[in-house]
């Protein structure tokens, strides 16, 4: 097992350092959101965690309410990680969930059936980026049939285990090092 943290620009500047010096192992850096919205820290972040000797993965959070919304943010998000010229060595996760309500605003259907057809939309459009899922435990019970996806899953549990033991495993929102709060993760090998 591999530990690790997911971050984006609301993390400011991070001591990648610090982090390896702390046991980290890799990092998940936001990539993009929505069809038209970069992480401005993306390429900094994977940077720094590289030089660091981290490896690092991408997310890219969703705003699409249709599978063809789904495959515009894909492309979207393939041009950001092309266009950074960074080496991933770990998949780019795709995030359905709804932190700030944008999809019930906009009469999203919640039906586990649309929500999966989305999720298959992005991952055949990422491609030949390896992807998988990201949710939480709740939505990948209540929202995603994540099992007929066929893809790695990350599973956000904040609790003292993972009822999914997917490829990964948010076990955390709450990992202080160095005096900053960080996501944290568990890569199973």
């Amino acid at each position: 097992m591999k530990k690790g943290v997911d971050v984006s620009y609301h993390n400011g500047e991070i001591n990648w350092t610090a982090l390896k010096a702390a046991g980290i192992e890799f990092a998940i850096c936001r990539s993009s959101y929505g069809i038209s919205n970069a992480d401005e820290s993306f390429q900094r972040n994977v940077a720094g965690a590289h030089e660091a000797g981290l490896i690092c993965g991408a997310y890219h959070y969703s705003y699409a309410l249709s599978p063809a919304a789904a495959a515009i943010e894909a492309e979207f998000c393939k041009t950001i990680i092309a266009k950074s010229g960074v080496l991933l060595e770990l998949p780019v996760w795709f995030d359905m969930e709804d932190a700030d309500n944008y999809k019930l605003r906009h009469n999203f259907d919640f039906s586990k059936k649309n929500i999966t057809a989305i999720c298959k939309k992005f991952l055949e459009k990422i491609k030949p980026l390896n992807s998988g899922v990201y949710a939480s435990y709740s939505w990948l019970e209540k929202y995603i049939d994540w099992k007929k996806l066929g893809c790695p899953i990350w599973n956000a549990q904040w609790s003292k285990q993972d009822f999914l033991q997917g490829m990964m495993w948010q076990y955390t929102d709450n990992l202080v090092i160095g005096g900053k709060v960080f996501d944290g993760n568990i890569l199973y090998n």
